[in-house]
């Protein structure tokens, strides 16, 4: 059709064939231009799309760090669980208040005289788990440790009492409270 309406225009001498010419060249080259701003459009957009692709992908491995570090939380809670459940002492209501500070509070446990010897002199700790106080032996105290510090209340160090001057000398049962 424009070939028809070029031989038109030439026959009725409107155009010369020179001005012909260049009507065609400029229209093969705004042709030839509408793809190269379309390719840069379509560049921008999938770089764009890449950026965003690159963004989803950063808060993707995120995600999975937190979902991991939270799943990681649990199994060491459980195992902390297991481990008190297994091994706590059995609970004896003694007649001996055994203190002791959890932060900024103080504590009170009633247990028997073997249970506040076992505390005192470090064999046995007390563990702190969902707001449960159970006494366990010091082994199972320091798996606990290993795992999470903040479950333990109490654990004294197993005294050696070879620097104690007054080692030589009893105490008076009377002295006792």
């Amino acid at each position: 059709m424009s070939g028809s309406l070029r031989d038109q225009l030439l026959k009725s001498g409107l155009v010369d064939e020179k001005k012909a010419k260049a009507i065609d060249q400029s229209k093969r080259k705004k042709a030839k231009q509408k793809p190269k701003k379309q390719a840069r459009g379509v560049d921008e957009s999938r770089e764009r799309h890449q950026q965003q692709q690159a963004e989803k992908a950063q808060r993707d491995r995120e995600l999975n760090r937190r979902r991991q570090e939270e799943t990681q939380r649990r199994a060491i809670v459980a195992q902390i669980k297991q481990l008190i459940e297994e091994n706590r002492l059995p609970k004896r209501d003694g007649e001996i208040a055994f203190n002791f500070a959890d932060g900024q509070k103080v504590k009170r446990l009633y247990v028997n005289e073997q249970v506040h010897q076992q505390l005192t002199n470090g064999q046995a700790a007390i563990a702190k788990l969902h707001g449960q106080y159970d006494i366990v032996p010091r082994p199972v105290a320091e798996k606990i440790r290993e795992r999470d510090e903040s479950c333990l209340i109490l654990c004294n160090e197993p005294g050696k009492d070879d620097d104690d001057p007054y080692a030589d000398f009893p105490v008076p049962d009377d002295l006792m409270w």
